[in-house]
């Protein structure tokens, strides 16, 4: 069964001429600079923003502050569940690409960034809402969030996955409101001070960070020099030494515009994060920036798409999804992609 999960991997080049496939979730945070009146200005700054956050965390060999730009590529994952070529989106990411113009090359950046998923808006708008409907003071299902993570595992360790990208996937999210972040001693040379989530018994991680676990992913804080908050990195493997300072960079110059752009509550405040820090959407002393966003549209569409999950993608396929995840083993597919990579290294080597 598990050969019938296949994935495809399509790109879609970020620019000022960038236009919503069809299969994008209105609600990502692309996809919505790209509609309405001032779409193309929206993007043509947001672009500004990333090349001039870029280069100013690269700022060596980089006098003028102008070495570098940056290409973003909206990378989209679909999964044929049949074998039968009716494909369903079910993850799209960013792809980040250097252009170094003293040396007139071109460099990966990172891949992840963004994420994108139908199926963690069915999770949290539909499942979620409808445990607590019946279960008030109780925590979410123990299987809450199996399924995507599962997927989401399988589409790293496919042919399609293996045959675009070369590294895993680090996504940069926002840092929960909801939770307080304590600065560490730790302070690394890109990513910045590193912050620790306050956690006991009685405050566990972020239910985002929980959903990422489920994902094979764990979670760092670290706010960049020149950042007003620290960002949220969810991984596999050692961050600080699987991928180079600038493809960090990229990571972080992109995301942080969008964050920007999306809460400036939080990263666009006017004041930074101190020793004891918690997030919040109600703080009054931020600016905005120049570029248009409707985040009231983001928070009602998403309960539209998970409903559009459920219908075009949970129930149609239930039952094969639950076959499958319950018989997918991830640790001995992730054992034989990574046994399968180093052969392959050691082969290039010779």
């Amino acid at each position: 069964m598990s050969k019938k999960f296949t994935y495809s991997i399509s790109s879609i080049r970020f620019d000022e001429n960038y236009q919503p496939a069809d299969s994008t979730r209105l609600t990502t945070n692309f996809a919505n600079l790209a509609r309405g009146e001032s779409r193309q200005e929206n993007l043509r700054k947001t672009l500004t923003m990333i090349n001039n956050r870029f280069n100013d965390l690269a700022h060596w060999d980089n006098p003028t502050a102008d070495r570098y730009s940056v290409e973003v590529d909206i990378i989209s994952a679909d999964l044929d569940i049949e074998g039968n070529d009716h494909t369903f989106p079910v993850i799209e990411t960013l792809k980040t690409t250097i252009i170094d113009h003293k040396e007139n090359k071109r460099i990966d950046g990172m891949i992840g960034n963004s994420f994108s998923s139908y199926v963690r808006d069915y999770d949290f708008s539909i499942v979620l809402p409808a445990h607590f409907d019946n279960h008030p003071a109780s925590p979410p299902p123990a299987d809450f969030g199996d399924l995507h993570g599962k997927l989401f595992q399988h589409l790293l360790n496919s042919e399609a996955y293996q045959a675009n990208f070369n590294k895993q996937p680090v996504i940069c999210l926002s840092v929960s409101s909801s939770k307080t972040y304590h600065r560490t001693g730790n302070q690394y040379p890109v990513l910045g001070i590193e912050y620790r989530q306050a956690v006991c018994a009685l405050n566990k991680g972020s239910l985002t960070d929980e959903y990422f676990s489920k994902m094979g992913l764990t979670v760092r804080y670290f706010m960049p020099a020149g950042s007003v908050a620290p960002l949220a990195f969810y991984f596999s493997g050692d961050l600080l030494t699987d991928y180079t300072d600038l493809e960090l960079i990229s990571a972080i110059s992109t995301m942080e515009t969008f964050q920007k752009i999306y809460r400036p509550e939080i990263y666009n405040a006017n004041s930074s994060a101190g020793q004891v820090y918690q997030p919040s959407l109600n703080y009054q002393d931020y600016s905005l920036t120049q570029i248009v966003y409707d985040r009231a549209e983001r928070s009602q569409m998403a309960v539209t798409q998970g409903k559009f999950t459920e219908a075009q993608f949970i129930k149609p396929y239930q039952d094969i999804l639950e076959e499958w995840a319950a018989s997918y083993d991830v640790a001995s597919e992730t054992v034989q992609r990574e046994v399968g990579q180093k052969e392959t290294a050691k082969k290039q080597a010779a």
